[in-house]
Parts: structure tokens; sequence; C-alpha cells
């Protein structure tokens, strides 16, 4: 076998086994010469450099597809695949390309209407269908190795598969395991041998881990056919396994962030975010690629509490914003080689340009998606925007929960639910997002609805909403009566996200601002009368909050009357496009307000 091809374990028959590859010949510019030792005898040295993304959800251009125009923001990022090829080729020219290994820490096929289109809409999984943009632009890249991300599993296991076998390096997840057999359901690890003139080479290992939340968001898809054990607990049993088949290095791609914290609660009794968690329980580990979290590590010392030795972590910011190097010295003593040090960097993909290869390899997938997301599906009477959703009830939202409520009506029509009221919960997910007054294309829509979440209807008493709905406005900050009131600084509170801020249209209510969490709910009412707690109605939820997603009380635990695969971004233009029109009279509804010791705060 040539020596820079790569080698790896069949999808269908992944045993347990990781993936094995052997490298060429180191290039010079990784030996260098050590201070003598006694004797004069100088030990061989090896500078061996690991590359790492994370979280590109399907960014392959510098491209807002939202927006139909070059991607900007205030910190003058740039985004996408096409940049990092250009910064991967730069460090390969510098490092020499034999001393190099290309990583990523997952969430690849989701998150864009690039990805969303060969999913859905000229589907990868078709017979005789296309090849994945990203598994396109990644072989194109050279990457030797991908951790799984929760998002991979959003489309179904058939097109994760199907993408899989699309890619020229391996998926590993070694805690993605079968539900019955317990055994890897994807290649655990991955290793290159990297060879060093006069002197064994050096063996590297990569362990690939995801996330437990997988059996909470897409439990739809996965639940009965793979299971999701901790990150720690995985990472204990491969960890050695990896040193016992020869691993002078072993780097651990997981894409699981950093803070310990977790977003599902006591559902699973595994961290949502343990790769520190990592470092410090299991021996062995020389660094971690992190990921998951969307946040920017450039590196991250993490002492591991058996051997004292420290861990290094890093996390490039996600859709391609930056690239993460870490940068190992080795020596050859006493027989084997030894991890030195180990430093991480990030570099930044606003200080190069678009790889015209990757733009090439790519323009007509790239142009369909455009001509896609343009098509014109109805008329607005006036601009609806979410600049100020999060503290004010917003028509935009409400043609949210106004369309969710009518499908799960039509879905319930002529079953023995179909007499409860309806009521829909959905959360201010972008603060940029405008529905223009004229033309109302698809990319408008898509913007409104930035995931690709399904539809799910709940049953839940009214105490069970009104816990619901306290819960939901943890998110404020709480603000006295009388103090100034900054909207920048009055939501997210304990970092609470955006997305797990939750609107719940049908009800009426007041979030009195000025009370501590768990006592803000108000007046709360339903057709124009208190709240009966013993009363139940149906919840129309997206899959995420159903099963889990926040950590909301009661939802995930409540009776499932029905669901569906079809997306609601999908439903919300199906919507639109049968309406011809959307008048704010047809959707919106005045359901709750902030106010403080009574008094309204707006």
């Amino acid at each position: 076998m040539p020596l820079n091809r790569r080698t790896f374990l069949s999808r269908s028959a992944v045993t347990g086994a990781g993936v094995a590859l052997a490298g060429a010949a180191a290039a010079p510019a990784a030996e260098a010469a050590a201070p003598a030792h006694r004797g004069g005898r100088r030990p061989k040295r090896y500078a061996l450099t690991v590359l790492g993304t994370t979280d590109l959800h399907g960014h392959v251009f510098n491209w807002d597809y939202f927006k139909d125009a070059e991607y900007t923001d205030a910190a003058g990022n740039a985004q996408g695949l096409g940049r990092i090829s250009i910064l991967v080729n730069q460090v390969r020219e510098e490092k020499g390309r034999r001393n190099t290994l290309l990583l990523d820490a997952g969430d690849t096929i989701q998150g864009t209407p690039l990805t969303y289109y060969y999913a859905k809409v000229d589907p990868i999984t078709a017979e005789g269908g296309p090849v994945h943009p990203m598994a396109q632009a990644m072989n194109a890249i050279g990457y030797d190795a991908v951790a799984l991300g929760n998002h991979e599993f959003n489309y179904g296991i058939e097109t994760l598969r199907r993408f899989e076998e699309q890619c020229d390096f391996p998926l590993l997840g070694a805690n993605a395991v079968d539900a019955k057999t317990l055994k890897p359901a994807f290649p655990p690890y991955f290793m290159k041998t990297f060879r060093v003139k006069g002197a064994p080479p050096v063996k590297v290992a990569v362990l690939g881990l995801t996330n437990p939340g997988i059996a909470i968001w897409d439990k739809a898809y996965v639940q009965g056919k793979l299971a999701f054990p901790g990150l720690e607990e995985q990472a204990a049993k491969w960890v050695p396994k990896l040193r016992s088949m020869g691993a002078d290095v072993v780097v651990v791609s997981a894409h699981s962030g950093s803070s310990g914290t977790s977003s599902y609660g006591d559902q699973v009794p595994y961290v949502e975010n343990a790769a520190a968690n990592v470092a410090r329980q299991v021996p062995g580990i020389d660094a971690i690629l992190v990921g998951h979290a969307h946040e920017e590590i450039a590196e991250l010392k993490v002492v591991n509490e058996e051997t004292g030795r420290t861990v290094v972590l890093s996390e490039p910011l996600c859709y391609a914003e930056r690239l993460t190097l870490f940068d190992f010295e080795l020596v050859f003593e006493r027989g084997r080689w030894h991890v030195e040090s180990v430093k991480a960097s990030l570099r930044n993909s606003n200080a190069v340009e678009d790889d015209p290869r990757i733009t090439k390899l790519l323009a007509d997938e790239h142009e369909k998606v455009v001509a896609y997301v343009n098509q014109v599906v109805g008329t607005a009477t006036e601009t609806l925007t979410t600049v100020e959703a999060r503290y004010k009830d917003a028509p935009i939202i409400d043609l949210i929960t106004k369309v969710q409520e009518d499908v799960v009506k039509e879905a319930l029509a002529g079953t023995e639910y179909a007499a409860l009221p309806v009521l829909a919960q959905a959360s201010p997910f972008s603060r940029t997002s405008e529905i223009p007054a004229g033309d109302v294309t698809i990319r408008d829509l898509s913007s409104l609805y930035v995931y690709d979440n399904t539809l799910v209807a709940k049953l839940l008493t009214g105490a069970q909403l009104r816990a619901y709905l306290e819960y939901s406005a943890e998110y404020y900050v709480q603000t006295a009566a009388g103090a100034p009131v900054d909207v920048d600084k009055l939501t997210n509170a304990n970092g609470r996200p955006d997305y797990n801020y939750d609107y719940v249209s049908g009800l009426a209510y007041e979030i009195d601002v000025a009370q501590a969490a768990g006592s803000r709910i108000k007046n709360l009412t339903y057709g124009g009368a208190p709240l009966d707690d013993a009363q139940q109605f149906v919840l129309a939820v997206n899959n995420y909050r159903a099963n889990g997603g926040g950590a909301f009380p009661h939802v995930a635990s409540a009776k499932e009357l029905w669901s569906e695969s079809t997306e609601i971004r999908t439903r919300i233009a199906e919507w639109a496009t049968e309406k011809g029109v959307l008048d704010p009279k047809d959707f919106a509804s005045a359901d709750w307000s902030l106010t403080r010791d009574g008094t309204p705060v707006f």
C-alpha cells in the first residue's frame, strides 16, 4: 500500500477496532538538534503539529445564505472551509505536510441552507444522489479524522451513514455504541504513524468522543438503535488501550465543551460539556480538541489528577472562523518517544481569502442553493423583525406559534384529543431576522427558524404549563422596580441562551422581572379566566424541547400525542405559500409582557 494513502474500517463492519494509517518519511523541518547529553550524544527530536476545526455546520463559503451576501460581522470574522483550506496549506508548508494531522470535532452536516438542501431537497440518500458538499470539501482539504457531533444525527442515521461512505476519512465516536451489543457503532479511534529519519516512528492515536445528549435531542432517530455513554468512562476505557497499542501521542477529538455543565438536567447521567473532566480524570491524554460549545479557547491547560501532567485543550471558533494548532515537541529517550511539550494557538480565517480550488469545486452546489433560498413564496404587508423579540412579544415569533398550532390541530383532528386547546412554544432564535415588507423568500423564512427542528405534540396540565413558564422566565435578570432598564443586560441570566427562552401562545401572562426567579409569572389566564391547574392542553413543541433540550420541566416526560419528521421551517414556508400574504392580523397575538411590580417595563 502506498504510504500516503488513507485506510480505514468499513462502516458496516465496525467491531471495536480503530483506524490505522502509516505516514511517509518525515520532512527534515520536523527534526531539530537537542542539547548534547553526557557522552556527547544528542537525543532525537520530532516536531508534530495537529490542526483542528469544529462545529463547521455546513459552512464552506464565506457566504450568508439568509442575507444573500458575503458574510460579515462586527468583529470582522470570516467563515468557511474555503478559508480553512488556505490556512491548512500554509501550516503544511511551514511544518512539512508529513508532520501534520488535520482533525475536526464534529457538527458538520447541519446548519446552513447548503447542508439542508443536500439532506432534504436533493438528498444524498437518493439513488444516484449527489456527494455531500461537506464530504467534497473536507476530502479535498485532506482531513484525517472527524469526531461525530450531535447534529450529525439530525437527518437520521441513513443520511449520516451515506455521508460517512462519501468521506475519505473516518467518523469517530467511541461512545456511540450499538444499543443492544454496546459495541462501537463507529470507529472509536484513528492511528497514524509518522516516520522519523534515523529513529523509530512516532505513533499518534486520535480518540473520537461525541455528546451523550444525542440520546435526548435526536431520540426519534436513535432510540433502541444507538446509545451514548459518558465521555469520561469511554475515554478511561480506550486511552489505556491506545497506549498499550504503542501510541506515543494521544489526542482526543471531543464534541463536548469544557465547562462541565449540561443543558439537559438530570435526564441522562452524563455530563454534556465534559472535555475538561476527561483531561482531569483520565491519564494518558496529551491534548483535546474541544467542540460543541461554540466558544473560542486558544489554550486551556488542565492538570490530570492522577499523573500531575498537563493536558492542553483548545477550541477553535465555530463555522470555520478559526483553526487550532497543537504544536508537539517530542524527544526520543530511554528507548521511546516522550511528549516534552504541547502548545496550542489559533489562526484566524479572516487573514486569508477563499481557496479557489474549493470554491470552484462546489460552485454548482452553491448556485443551486442560492437559487433555492431566493424563491418567492408570498408577500408581507409589513416588515417583521426579531430585534426586540427577547423582551417584547413580537409578531414574528407569533408566526411560528400560529403555524405550529395549525399543523397540530390538523394532525389531531378526529382523534380523542381533537377538542383540547392547542398552545405552542417558540423561541427567539435570532436577534437579526427580518421578513421585509413585500416579497417573502425561503431565505427570509429560514433566517427566522435557523434550526432543523421538527414538531411534536405533548399533553400537559395547567399546573405543568405554569411551572414551564416560570422556568422560562429565569432567562431574565432580576431588575428592581424603578431601576434603569438596559435591554442588553436584561436577558440571558446565568448564561442562558436565547434558544432556551420560550414564548407560549394561547395563554396570557405577565413576567414580573422585579421578582426572584420562580415567582415571576403573574395574572396567568386562559380564555380570559385564571388558568385551571387541572385543565389539559396540547402543547406544540419542537423536538429539541420535547426530548428535554433546555431541561424545561415536565415536557420531556409528558405524554406524546403526535410527532412528524417535516422541519418546522418547511411548515412555515408551506403555511406562507398557502396564505400568499403574511398579515400580522392573521397570526399576531398579545400573549405576554414584562412588568415590575405590576407596571409594564415597556
